[in-house]
């Protein structure tokens, strides 16, 4: 290796009975333990060690160049030396604790072993930031997602502000609005037409404003924004899946505390949804993430994603990462190795977080 970093530097121990071990040393009270290059174990008292003296070698095994070939190792690689992507300003408010990894895991489970890597077009479609920092941070989603469902085979990610082009129209599979929504008849026009050819349709938070056709919206949709009329609330969210246990995308979720923002009194019929979640508002639960399938195409919504620390957080990556290949009617399981990368996950008393959103 070029440079070995300590902690991982190799030790050649002579024990008093002439036998000689390799590999990583650490204490553990009067006793050693020896990490081998296999993985391991060795547990010897301190009192039966004649030397120790630091090896030239590290303990990597060799060929692993070879054996990982040069798609694999450029991902390793990639992984190892890129900064991973994560929205970059999380605001003046303290954001919730992390996740755990059992956390994560639990949810990961019963995963599909073979994974689709069929071809995949997502379009992100964002607009300008209307609110303070670390919220509805539209242009900060676009950027960190293009680069986070980059990283997934067979996947190619173009961008868009603040609608669709007519090739992006052609040519995607999922469609996902982060952005204040403005229904007119020309967006209803395309965004029928794109259903219809079977696509697939992302609607995150503010996304569902209806503007001024917020009934038009909900058609296509299940549920819109309508100003001067629906509520919101910003704080801690209690949400319940047990409407959607049925559903893929919400397969082992229960319940699931997020703090971000909820929306209720939406205009639309809570009867033509698949309801997935909800959470309760003025003493009623009210939907915070559903499905539709109008004209042979299918859409996803989640209310949540008003703060930038949402998206970092693996379960709400899960759902959304999920709901995009539901909407693109692919295995759900398709992007979980995207749920980690740059996520909010803390493993005992350590966080794994690349770096600290900076606070404006």
């Amino acid at each position: 290796s070029f440079a070995i970093n300590p902690d991982h530097v190799s030790q050649i121990v002579l024990l008093a009975t002439g036998q000689v071990l390799t590999g990583t040393v650490r204490t553990d009270g009067d006793q050693l333990i020896v990490s081998d290059q296999e993985g391991k174990k060795t547990v010897v008292p301190r009192d039966e060690v004649e030397e120790i003296q630091a090896s030239e070698l590290s303990i990597m095994p060799e060929g692993i160049p070879k054996a990982l070939g040069t798609e694999r190792l450029r991902d390793l690689l990639t992984f190892l030396l890129v900064e991973p992507p994560t929205m970059p300003v999380y605001g003046e408010t303290q954001p919730p604790p992390p996740r755990s990894m059992e956390e994560v895991q639990t949810v990961l489970a019963d995963a599909e072993v073979a994974k689709s890597e069929k071809p995949m077009h997502v379009v992100l479609v964002a607009g300008p930031k209307d609110h303070g920092p670390g919220e509805h941070d539209y242009p900060a989603w676009q950027v960190a997602w293009e680069r986070l469902l980059g990283m997934a085979k067979n996947v190619r990610v173009t961008t868009a502000n603040p609608w669709p082009s007519e090739d992006d129209l052609k040519s995607a599979d999922v469609l996902v609005f982060y952005q204040q929504g403005a229904w007119t008849p020309e967006r209803s026009r395309d965004l029928d037409r794109f259903l219809r050819h079977g696509g697939g349709a992302v609607y995150i938070h503010y996304a569902v404003d209806g503007g001024a056709d917020p009934a038009g919206f909900a058609e296509r949709i299940g549920l819109a924004w309508q100003g001067g009329r629906s509520k919101f609330r910003h704080g801690p969210l209690d949400v319940e899946f047990t409407p959607g246990a049925d559903h893929p995308i919400a397969r082992n979720f229960d319940r699931v505390h997020f703090h971000d923002e909820s929306y209720w009194n939406l205009v639309g019929d809570p009867r033509d949804v698949k309801l997935l979640a909800s959470g309760l508002e003025e003493d009623k639960p009210q939907p915070l993430y559903w499905t539709l399938e109008p004209h042979g195409g299918r859409v996803f919504v989640s209310i949540p994603g008003h703060f930038s620390w949402t998206f970092d957080d693996p379960l709400f990556r899960i759902l959304m990462l999920r709901g995009i290949a539901w909407a693109g009617k692919d295995s759900v399981d398709r992007f979980n190795d995207l749920v980690l990368p740059g996520a909010r996950v803390a493993t005992g008393t350590n966080v794994e977080q690349p770096h600290s959103p900076v606070n404006e």
